[in-house]
Parts: C-alpha cells; structure tokens; sequence
C-alpha cells in the first residue's frame, strides 16, 4: 500500500494492488468541494494517471456521504475581500478551465474510474460522479441534481453526462424536478452499476474495483476510448479506430497473456506483482473466470 501526498487532509489518496483510492474527506460537510479539496483532486489526477501501479482509480467519500456539492460557506467569499471583482468573461473563463482539468479530465481519463458512493452524491458531487466511467452505491445513499433547489443551472459536466447516460428526456425531468433517486431507483435507469448492502459497502466496492485494476489496464484504455469516440464520431471514424487499437491489442502482451492463459486454461494474470498478494476474485458457479456474482443488480 502506497499513500499519496495531495497537499491537504481534505483530499486523501492510497494505493492498493493497483486501485488509486481517491477520499474525499470532509465529512463534517459531506464532503462539499471548496477551496482546498478541489484543487486538491485537479492536481491529483494527472499524477494518477501517469503511475503505472495504477489500474484504476476509485474516487469516494469519507464518512456517509460521497459529495453534497459545492461547500456554500465557501461561496461568496471573493465579495468579502478588497480584491477588485473580475469581469463577467472572466468568470466564465475561470469556471471552464476549472471544469475542464476537473469532470473533462476525469472523463478522458487513460485509465478506468469508479466513483463509490457511501451516501449522498448532490450537485456538483454528482457531477463528479457522472464523469467516472462507473458508478456503485450503498443500498441506502440516494442521488440529486439539486442545481434548481438552489437557482443555479447545473455545472462540471452534469448536463452533458447525464443525457448521455439516461436520455434528455428523463434528463430534463431530473433537472426540472430534482427527486432524490435512491440507490436502486438509480440502479434501474442505469446510473449505477451495483449497489451493495451499506454494512460491506466499503469492502464490496474495492472488491470490485480489484477486478478492473487488475484486468489489463492498455486494452481498457483502448476500450474507453473507443466507447466514448464513438459517441461523437461517425462509424467510419470508429472503425479506423478499432482497427488500429486492435492492432495495437494483438502484439501486446496482453493480449499474448490471455492467448497462453486460454490455452493453458487459466485464469490471465496481467500483473504478475500482483499474483503473489492474492488479489481476490469472486466468482460464481460458472467457474474460473467466469463473471463475477451480482447480487446488487436489479
């Protein structure tokens, strides 16, 4: 296990067969972003993304939330100064670089992201957790846009995301109305990928954040990319991008590691470094490598 300096308590981060562990930890808050904790995560990511004892990285929340937004006490306090007020344009330009190397980042990330939700994810919180590639819960937290309750109109990437992963119509009804979804009402529209029971949350989740950081993290990355792309990109387009990550892939040793491991009929290990501290598989009665047992989704 490797711990991460990131300048600040509210922001800790540990290494641990391979998943990056990303807390935020203001717990008094719920975790709110503010003026050290944000900072904290834009600088931390390029770092993460650039070690490569890093499979994935798995961003949660301390205590029973995982974020509740910006930290409002925080807000306003540039008015409170006798700092001169910047112009409109360059407020505008601010929060778009701060989105950008933030929720952009987050979702252009090389490599797999998991956002673990122990509680609450409101706000800007969700919008963080809109842009990991993907998302598992307690039974017992709960999901909201909450930009109307507060007369703001939604920022870091919420309204890009969320269409793309229930529609615009059930978007716009999760922005005009702002229900708070539970776990398993997210669970079905397709928000989160599991839920576990809020007693193993923590343990079940790394679990399976294991399962991806140990898999192979090039051709993942390659699989990321081409998913996304293709979401924009005409099918020509992406199938010259397919053709080449293929390539890539089949003179890989990744790809010579499962080939042997399906011969040899094994299970592949792509992190040999890892083999050795058992990293824990789950399996179901499909047997070795089968997928692993889901008892979250509905």
């Amino acid at each position: 296990m490797a711990q991460i300096e990131t300048g600040t308590t509210e922001l800790l981060c540990e290494i641990t067969r391979r998943v990056a562990i990303v807390t935020l930890n203001k717990p008094e808050k719920k975790n709110a972003l503010g003026d050290i904790l944000t900072p904290a995560l834009r600088a931390l990511l390029p770092q993460l993304e650039n070690r490569s004892d890093v499979g994935c990285v798995m961003i949660t929340g301390a205590g029973n939330a995982f974020c509740s937004g910006g930290d409002v006490s925080e807000m306003g306090a540039r008015d409170r100064t006798d700092e001169p007020a910047p112009s409109l344009e360059e407020r505008i330009s601010d929060l778009t670089e701060k989105q950008r190397i933030l929720t952009g980042r987050l979702y252009e990330f090389a490599k797999p992201t998991i956002a673990a939700l122990p509680g609450a994810a409101a706000g800007a919180g969700l919008s963080i957790a809109l842009a990991c590639d993907l998302r598992v819960a307690a039974d017992d937290a709960f999901m909201i846009t909450a930009f109307r309750n507060v007369g703001l109109s939604g920022d870091y990437g919420a309204t890009w995301f969320l269409p793309r992963l229930v529609g615009l119509a059930r978007a716009k009804s999760l922005f005009y109305f702002s229900p708070r979804l539970t776990a398993g009402e997210a669970l079905e529209i397709g928000l989160l990928d599991r839920v576990f029971p809020a007693s193993t949350f923590r343990s079940d989740a790394l679990q399976y954040a294991f399962e991806i950081a140990n898999g192979p993290t090039l051709t993942l990355g390659r699989l990321k990319q081409n998913l996304q792309l293709g979401l924009t990109q005409s099918l020509n387009e992406s199938l010259a991008l397919e053709a080449r990550h293929m390539i890539e892939s089949t003179h890989g040793d990744e790809a010579r590691e499962a080939i042997a491991a399906f011969k040899q009929k094994r299970k592949p290990v792509f992190h040999p470094e890892n083999a050795a501290v058992g990293v824990p598989v789950r399996r179901d009665p499909g047997g070795a490598g089968a997928a692993p047992d889901n008892p979250g989704r509905r």
